[in-house]
């Protein structure tokens, strides 16, 4: 495989690997929130929880991918697999 593929598996790789951590943390937040605090609020401050949960799984997930993103390019030479995805001006 060339440069040009290993960049678009790398994608589509990551893409599908933060989507799955955006899921596993949702549903672990929302786990952990009916289990210890949805019972501690009053009904009409329930609903606020879910929208809160979206967002804190979008904000770990945006951890998780940058620490394994960091941890990655420590492991693997990127110029060596990888193309650039844009091009610096000449």
């Amino acid at each position: 495989m060339n440069k040009k593929v290993n960049t678009l598996l790398f994608i589509l790789g990551a893409t599908l690997f933060n989507i799955l951590v955006t899921i596993a943390s949702f549903a672990i937040l929302m786990l952990l929130y009916a289990k210890f605090i949805m019972s501690l609020l009053p009904e009409f401050g329930q609903i606020w929880g879910i929208p809160i949960i979206f967002v804190a799984a979008i904000i770990v997930s945006f951890f998780v991918y940058r620490f394994v993103l960091k941890y990655l390019m420590k492991k693997v030479q990127i110029e060596k697999y990888f193309d650039p995805i844009f091009r610096g001006r000449k």
